[in-house]
């Protein structure tokens, strides 16, 4: 496809991209208010990065037990009941008194909901566009998402001021309840594009053959790690800056949306596929600037300019569908997504951990040097040749 405007004459992208936005726009809202009102209470680093980042942590299950969903249940039906259910559960978060370990277990049943969610939607992106048209139609799925969330940041970061994180929770569930309406209504009852029931046994057996291809695995751990260890350092906003939070998201947001509309629009392909390493070291580095506890303004230089390389994901996640057979879309994206998220929770554990025992500006320069030192190695190994007997699997 040639344009983003064609990505909305096919029938069913309108529907999926307004109630993935609605989505994610509710995820945005909740998180912020969730993160807040847990450092409000415990006054913990560690605990409010794990309350936004949490549902992350548990996608790995997801990932060994529910993902062979993605391809085998109905599209409409799995997306819509998975709304809902985020809708009761942020819901459930707002009620008043529940103690942080409770609000924490509800985080982390959400995200294994959501292991299965991500596979059936990327999975239906891809079975509605073309081949072709995936990377813009991704593209333009992650520029709404960085939209999304600067609206959503600067918004609840106001709503905060003026309403209690209780509120703007339930304020979060009305959303997602309008993304399931929106899902439910919009889209038409596609059958589920594999045979067969879900099964751990099914999903264990279709990630070890994804997992199999040095190539596929190569771009998965790209895809996983180095973006895993700097969301990470975003963690750490809530405690870095208590008070202005909110602004510093929303700059990681914008960042990523220039970086999105960058590498899928303006970038040749020719170029693009080159650029997936010196992205994921952009990535990293501006954090680097963190050992130095740089001021709110220039803290939000750094947080926008290190998240123009999020792009990097819009280029291995087109080389891994150049991998993949068309069956097991659903599937491999679905593993991607779920190892990335997984990783995305560790980091923001592993960086609370740290920024309890030092401080949040340390435990960020941390994380961003691993991250820069992964994608090195990754470069590296990339850059060696397989003998003939180990060449990739035909998708």
């Amino acid at each position: 496809m040639s344009s983003y405007r064609s990505l909305f004459r096919t029938p069913e992208f309108t529907p999926l991209f307004v109630g993935s936005a609605a989505k994610t726009a509710a995820q945005t809202l909740g998180g912020l208010a969730l993160g807040t009102l847990v450092y409000r209470v415990t006054g913990s680093p560690l605990l409010a990065a794990v309350s936004m980042f949490g549902p992350s942590l548990v996608q790995v299950l997801g990932a060994t037990v529910l993902l062979s969903g993605s391809d085998r249940l109905p599209p409409r039906t799995a997306l819509s009941v998975i709304a809902l259910a985020f809708a009761a559960g942020t819901a459930l978060q707002a009620l008043p008194g529940l103690p942080a370990a409770v609000l924490l277990l509800i985080v982390l049943l959400l995200g294994l909901v959501a292991s299965l969610g991500v596979g059936v939607q990327w999975g239906l992106l891809n079975e509605i566009l073309s081949k072709d048209g995936y990377l813009p139609g991704r593209s333009l799925f992650n520029m709404m998402s960085g939209l999304a969330q600067i609206t959503g940041y600067l918004t609840g970061g106001a709503l905060l001021t003026a309403l209690s994180p209780r509120l703007c929770l339930l304020l979060a569930a009305a959303l997602y309840l309008t993304a399931a309406l929106l899902l439910r209504l919009g889209l038409s009852a596609r059958p589920p594009r594999a045979g067969g029931r879900p099964s751990p046994a099914v999903t264990w057996r279709t990630n070890g053959r994804l997992w199999a291809d040095r190539s596929r695995r190569l771009t998965y751990l790209g895809l996983w790690v180095p973006n895993g260890l700097v969301v990470g350092c975003e963690s750490l906003y809530v405690s870095y800056a208590p008070g202005a939070a909110g602004t510093l998201f929303a700059c990681a947001a914008l960042g990523m949306f220039a970086g999105d509309v960058s590498v899928g629009r303006l970038i040749p392909p020719g170029v693009r596929r080159r650029l997936a390493p010196p992205l994921l070291l952009l990535l990293a580095v501006p954090y680097l600037l963190f050992a130095a506890h740089p001021p709110l303004p220039v803290a939000a230089v750094c947080v926008t300019l290190a998240s123009v390389g999020f792009g990097a994901s819009l280029v291995q996640q087109e080389r891994l569908m150049s991998l993949t057979p068309d069956e097991l879309a659903g599937h491999a994206l679905g593993l991607h997504s779920a190892g990335m998220l997984s990783l995305q929770g560790v980091s923001a554990t592993l960086a609370g951990t740290v920024a309890q025992f030092t401080s949040p500006a340390t435990a960020m320069t941390v994380m961003a040097a691993s991250s820069a030192a992964v994608t090195l190695a990754l470069a590296v190994a990339g850059r060696r040749r397989l003998p003939a007997s180990a060449a990739p699997e035909a998708a």
